[in-house]
């Protein structure tokens, strides 16, 4: 069974090759904006359905579509992908001392069908220095990522002093949670 991967991301490229060997990358470019009153909590998982909505052709319609997004939430504040490093630091001195939660979301559509499911993990990091903070914008430009962060980089080694559920889903992929929908399917 064709299954294709709609993310440029390497993280879940990388996730996904652990449970399956045979995949196609396409990635499709959507509108991600998403209504200004939906809790954010929501928000992931509507934008990994409108990724899949993107994938409803014809020569799709054999092939199981997976896509997914990741929120990183602070206070019931949405913190997006920095913009900047000015941006960039201003996240990272937000969830500096504190609790923050990222949501991850996938769709998997197969058939016109569409199961969307997502997974929360509460993130505690220590207090950051000014240093760090920096040190870590400007070696590793977290730019592309929700929150300014990578847990599996640099600021996250020394930064995160624990995790309440499942660490790969901070890196971008509820991916036991994909594994289980996939042995469903039959791809496993």
């Amino acid at each position: 069974m064709k299954v294709i991967l709609g993310s440029n991301s390497p993280r879940r490229q990388e996730l996904l090759s652990y449970i399956l060997t045979n995949f196609e990358v396409e990635v499709r470019s959507i509108n991600e904006d998403y209504p200004p009153d939906m809790p954010v909590n929501e928000i992931a998982a509507y934008l990994a359905e409108q990724k899949a909505e993107a994938f409803h052709e014809d020569k799709f319609k054999d092939a199981i579509v997976i896509t997914a997004d990741t929120t990183v939430t602070l206070d019931d504040k949405l913190l997006e992908k920095p913009a900047d490093k000015f941006e960039a630091k201003d996240m990272l001195m937000q969830i500096s001392g504190r609790k923050h939660l990222v949501i991850s979301a996938a769709c998997v559509m197969f058939n016109g069908e569409k199961d969307v499911f997502s997974e929360v993990t509460e993130v505690y990091f220590k207090k950051l220095y000014d240093s760090e903070i920096d040190f870590y914008i400007d070696r590793y430009q977290p730019f592309d990522k929700a929150g300014a962060y990578g847990i599996q980089e640099w600021i996250g080694m020394i930064g995160i002093e624990k995790i309440v559920g499942s660490y790969y889903n901070v890196v971008g992929l509820p991916i036991h949670l994909l594994y289980k929908k996939l042995l469903e399917l039959g791809v496993l």
